[in-house]
């Protein structure tokens, strides 16, 4: 049994590496959509009311909330998969859930990427529209995440993967990682 954690600032590479497990069958519990459940359960668009719902969840919860509501969704997956990748670990509380509920199976991968390559993106994917249209921009969305303990995750993770090459270059890195891990 495996679990790998994706943790890294908005436009890192977080949802590509989460892609190349997909490719190769992994399952991967997204963290971000248990908050996007939460913004519909409460009524909320989850495009404009991510952020916020996710402060709420935590305000509400505990820090380890996110965590706690994925804990379950990765354990199912554990019944049918040696490998299991979780995307989008925001905090240092949730690092410890993790390894508390899969001790030594649980590894932390940080990706990284410079502010300017992950701003041009997040621009290319349309995610970073600025609070000139009633969206976040990428120093607020970081600010936040660092605010969640983002930055102590990514400073715990037992490897760091530089995402600043070609995205083939990456792919082939997160593939030599995710089959390391299914050993």
């Amino acid at each position: 049994m495996s679990v790998i954690g994706f943790v890294g600032l908005p436009g890192s590479g977080k949802s590509e590496a989460a892609a190349v497990a997909e490719d190769w069958d992994i399952p991967v519990v997204t963290m971000g959509d248990v908050i996007r459940a939460e913004c519909r359960d409460r009524g909320l668009d989850p495009a404009t009311e991510h952020g916020r719902v996710a402060q709420a969840l935590r305000e509400e919860n505990g820090p380890a909330a996110i965590a706690e509501r994925s804990l379950p969704l990765i354990e199912s997956e554990l019944e049918a998969s040696d490998t299991v990748v979780v995307d989008g670990i925001r905090s240092d509380v949730e690092v410890d859930r993790f390894e508390e509920a899969f001790g030594d199976q649980f590894r932390l991968v940080c990706i990284e990427a410079p502010f300017e390559v992950r701003k041009e993106r997040l621009d290319l994917r349309g995610r970073d529209a600025g609070d000139e249209e009633g969206g976040e921009s990428l120093e607020d969305r970081d600010q936040r995440e660092l605010d969640f303990g983002m930055g102590a995750a990514m400073e715990r993770a037992d490897l760091t993967v530089e995402n600043t090459a070609s995205l083939e270059a990456f792919r082939e890195r997160i593939t030599e990682i995710l089959t390391e891990g299914s050993r």
